[in-house]
């Protein structure tokens, strides 16, 4: 299947007027590709969320790269998203391509960006995306307090901040200093123009991930009403109160209740359990890290 981004405003146009597809329409055809390799299948679903695969490139303009060829980087990581999606698993097809759009754009980025081209490790592509909005956290918070932290200071925060080794740090900012592109550099010849960094993508979960988890969410609670509905009087009331409430009761207050031992509690609670999760099993296996 070939993707032709020849005018990228173009294709933006195009992924707007796109169906949405609903739970049902979506499952259909990601397992018409999965079973049959129904080739229709496979475009109707890319070109209904190719809207989603267009705004995420958008927000890697600021890096260098033509969107032309950032959307068809998003493109080619929505095809992988929907080569390798199970619709088995209970979750929306956005909320796993999500991954594969970002990996496949976030790759070409630092293949096509002269300074680290040779970066290819998970901490190298952590630095590249984060170095400068987590220096910039750290040196206004200084600011804020008077304070004035040392170019080691700063490398040492931000190692422990992202999570990578000191010399990594040390090395990505070396790249990253080049002449040829600068985060530090205005936007604009202006003076008032902003620098690149304060355009860096925000962390927060943005409005459409939130739909999409109050969605699975909601998917899984239905799953876990189910289950308990499975159980007995006595097997709901020992996980309730074991499992639901802000501060779970110990096996030997709730023997002290029921007239039983705290190993007959353990027991109940161990085969209540047990019954739950062949309950969900027939349903998603991704459940089962509510029940530990």
């Amino acid at each position: 299947m070939a993707l032709d981004f020849t005018d990228d405003r173009k294709m933006s146009r195009q992924a707007m007027k796109a169906e949405l597809l609903d739970a049902e329409t979506e499952l259909r055809l990601a397992r018409a590709w999965r079973d049959y390799r129904d080739e229709q299948a496979l475009h109707r679903l890319i070109t209904a969320y190719m809207r989603l695969a267009i705004s995420m490139a958008g927000k890697f303009r600021r890096y260098g790269a033509p969107m032309n060829d950032l959307i068809q980087e998003a493109g080619l990581g929505l095809m992988k998203a929907a080569d390798k999606f199970d619709p088995e698993r209970g979750v929306r097809f956005s909320t796993y391509a999500v991954w594969w759009i970002r990996a496949s754009i976030q790759d070409y980025v630092m293949r096509n960006w002269s300074m680290v081209r040779t970066g290819s490790t998970s901490s190298q592509k952590t630095l590249f995306f984060n170095l400068r909005r987590v220096q910039a956290k750290f040196e206004r918070e200084a600011m804020t307090r008077g304070e004035s932290l040392d170019p080691h200071q700063l490398r040492e925060l931000v190692s422990r901040e992202v999570g990578v080794p000191l010399h990594d740090v040390e090395m990505m900012e070396g790249r990253l200093s080049g002449s040829d592109f600068s985060l530090n550099a205005l936007q604009s010849s202006d003076d008032d123009g902003r620098e690149w960094i304060d355009a860096l993508e925000d962390d927060s979960q943005q409005a459409g991930e939130e739909v999409e988890q109050a969605h699975d969410m909601a998917q899984l609670r239905d799953w876990l009403i189910v289950a308990m509905n499975g159980l007995s009087e006595r097997e709901r009331f020992i996980v309730r109160e074991r499992k639901l409430r802000e501060e779970p009761r110990t096996l030997e207050s709730l023997g002290e209740e029921l007239g039983l031992s705290k190993e007959r509690i353990r027991q109940v609670e161990a085969a209540a359990f047990q019954k739950m999760r062949k309950c969900l099993e027939s349903q998603s296996k991704e459940v089962f890290h509510f029940l530990t």
